[in-house]
């Protein structure tokens, strides 16, 4: 379907200046060593905190950085009513806290599940651990993801991961609600670590001569320096350029707001997601199988991981 666009950027290699894409955002923009995308609009995940709760609570509000101190925090929040975090079982979310724990979603050929290893099962110990001692609250369902983000919004829960995407609309949440936002990496175990998101612009194989160049045209005024600078200062999706990162403009809009700055300091443990066909089929399994583990007291989160990647193996062996 996709027209690969190696030789379209060695073509205007001068104007289009490849190597000024961020390394971080480029690893979804290939396959096979050959180029089919430019990113545009990208995003990790990253925390976001309620800085009023944290110091109503005598909590430190430079924190928590480690998994460990998240669960600390949650505890004093607890006691006074409120819980640390309100997070769906949301994949993106899993991926970043397997690459926090030093592991790995596929393997390296991307043929075997890798998941219910030590690195992958950790993550699914600590959201059980957490959700069954009320400190946070892991909601399932369609709704998951508004429930958590309606709790952080109305003061009931301090934390919520979310997309970079939404820093603009969370300052005004905060505004709105009379409480200080700051955003921050999310917390580390072994290390910090986020898989990217967001998307590619690409051009269809099957257009014309005419709308191919039009198409090239395009992409290219898209993700220029001066547009890349526009759509994160408006809406929070990641610069895509290092020259944008780097120009006078985005350097003096961090000093205003260091709340987007946050997601491209991350980008220094951002890696790319799985590109398997059969990825989104074993995403779906594997958020059913977390769910199972937490809400199930006799399933344990070795156990629910084991089924699940017995079921993606056949998929990836397809």
């Amino acid at each position: 379907m996709l027209e690969e666009l190696t030789a379209y950027a060695e073509k205007d290699k001068e104007q289009l200046k490849l190597d000024d894409f961020i390394p971080g955002l480029m690893g979804n923009a290939y396959v096979d060593g050959k180029l089919y995308g430019l990113p545009f609009m990208r995003s990790t995940p990253i925390m976001y905190k309620n800085v009023t709760m944290l110091k109503n609570a005598g909590l430190d509000p430079a924190g928590p950085k480690t998994w460990e101190e998240l669960e600390q925090y949650s505890r004093v929040l607890k006691d006074q009513g409120k819980v640390g975090m309100t997070v769906p079982v949301d994949i993106w979310y899993y991926e970043a806290l397997v690459a926090q724990s030093g592991g790995q979603m596929l393997s390296d050929d991307g043929q075997k599940a890798a998941f219910n290893d030590a690195a992958g099962v950790a993550p699914v110990e600590l959201w059980k651990k957490l959700s069954s001692e009320g400190l946070i609250k892991m909601p399932v369902g369609d709704e998951a993801g508004a429930t958590a983000n309606k709790d952080w919004a109305n003061q009931i829960s301090a934390f919520k991961f979310g997309s970079t995407a939404g820093v603009s609309e969370s300052l005004e949440i905060a505004k709105g609600n009379g409480f200080e936002l700051q955003t921050a990496f999310m917390p580390a175990n072994k290390d910090y670590g986020v898989p990217t998101g967001g998307c590619q612009l690409v051009m269809t194989s099957k257009s014309t001569a005419e709308e191919k160049e039009a198409a090239w045209a395009f992409i290219k005024w898209m993700t220029s320096q001066e547009n890349t600078i526009y759509q994160h200062k408006h809406v929070g999706y990641l610069p895509t350029r290092t020259s944008a990162v780097e120009s006078e403009e985005l350097q003096e809009h961090f000093k205003q707001y260091p709340q987007y700055k946050v997601a491209v300091d991350q980008l220094a443990y951002a890696r790319p997601r799985p590109m398997e066909n059969a990825y989104p089929e074993i995403a779906k399994v594997l958020s059913d199988a977390i769910q199972k583990a937490i809400i199930d007291p006799k399933t344990t989160p070795q156990d629910a991981l084991n089924q699940a990647a017995e079921k993606a193996n056949k998929l990836l062996g397809k």
